[in-house]
């Protein structure tokens, strides 16, 4: 796999290798070993998948302390913009953001290591996305930041009106309102 930095510390684009001929494709989506050497030793303990359609925003998602998540996130139908935002205090890039698009065209993946908000906005008419997280799911500990917090500067290329969020994410606060516990001097890991 090609690993791709960002301007995100940690935050890595991975690309796969296509075997491709005139019965279709193959291609390792998750080697342990090879994203072990290549990112960072981790181990992946719940898949998730979740279908949406256009316009659909999820996020901007993170787990607190101690229950915070690494994921590992890909579209397998469709196309979605997929946003990492630092959200470590004291981080040379906190409240910076990445944003790539995922497809089964590209077939790209991205990783988002613990101490950073996920969230992702759906593009095509439909898209299934999976997600592998290296923490279960713990309710108790959920957070996350308004998807349109103006500081935050992220071009969803969804506009406000078309977008299709939880009640729960319209509630979200803005980055500089949010209580975090996340230390960029502070090893998650």
């Amino acid at each position: 796999m090609n690993i791709i930095p960002t301007i995100l510390e940690g935050v890595v684009i991975i690309e796969p290798c296509i075997f491709s001929d005139s019965r279709g494709y193959f291609f390792e989506s998750f080697s342990q070993k090879e994203f072990d050497e290549k990112v960072r030793p981790i181990r992946f303990v719940q898949d998730n998948e979740s279908k949406s359609s256009y316009g659909v925003m999820r996020g901007l998602h993170y787990q607190k302390i101690p229950y915070t998540q690494s994921k590992l996130v890909r579209c397998v139908k469709g196309c979605v913009l997929d946003v990492a935002v630092d959200i470590r205090k004291g981080s040379p890039t906190f409240g910076k953001h990445v944003a790539v698009e995922l497809s089964e065209n590209n077939y790209r993946q991205l990783f988002i290591p613990k101490g950073f908000a996920h969230g992702f906005a759906v593009l095509s008419t439909e898209a299934i996305f999976q997600y592998k997280c290296d923490e279960f799911y713990a309710p108790q500990s959920e957070g996350g930041i308004q998807l349109f917090d103006p500081d935050l500067g992220i071009n969803w290329k969804v506009s406000m009106e078309k977008a299709i969020l939880s009640e729960k994410d319209m509630q979200r606060k803005s980055l500089k309102d949010s209580v975090l516990d996340f230390d960029y001097q502070y090893d998650l890991y």
